[in-house]
């Protein structure tokens, strides 16, 4: 029996397991910055450590997801993929009205999507992982059902 259905998927836990990831993601970022691996320039390390951070970032929000919902892990983490999409596009549609001078140039159109690939998988594996752990015990990346509940 899976629980892969949008009815088992909820906003509100959408929107708090993406600001567990915004804010995990934040915290790596700094540490990255203060153990000087991030530079202001662009550089390999710098983007290597943005991609870390993402990743970790929504792994954690993932799992945060996946242990509260106990149900539709991978729409869970989908979901908190198309939340930075959405987010992404009010940041671009304020900047743009309020400053008018909104030059994104430091990401391209690859790079922007393979972020936001980045963050789904993220969030999907830590989703997994978190529902897992709350029925079995120990985590995986299975979504059946275990053995004890279908008896």
């Amino acid at each position: 029996m899976h629980t892969e259905h949008l009815q088992n998927v909820t906003f509100g836990r959408v929107l708090g397991g993406w600001l567990v990831a915004i804010a995990v993601t934040s915290f790596v970022v700094l540490a990255f910055i203060a153990s000087g691996m991030s530079a202001e320039a662009p550089t390999a390390a710098s983007s290597i450590a943005s991609l870390v951070a993402v990743i970790v970032g929504f792994l954690a929000g993932g799992f945060f997801v996946g242990f509260r919902a106990r149900r539709a892990p991978i729409l869970h983490g989908v979901a908190m993929g198309l939340v930075s999409i959405v987010a992404w596009v009010i940041a671009n549609v304020l900047s743009e009205l309020l400053t008018s001078a909104a030059d994104w140039t430091g990401l391209g159109p690859a790079i922007a999507i393979g972020l936001v690939l980045a963050q789904m998988v993220a969030a999907t594996v830590g989703a997994l992982l978190g529902y897992n752990l709350v029925l079995r015990g120990k985590p995986g990346l299975q979504e059946d059902m275990p053995p004890e509940a279908l008896k």
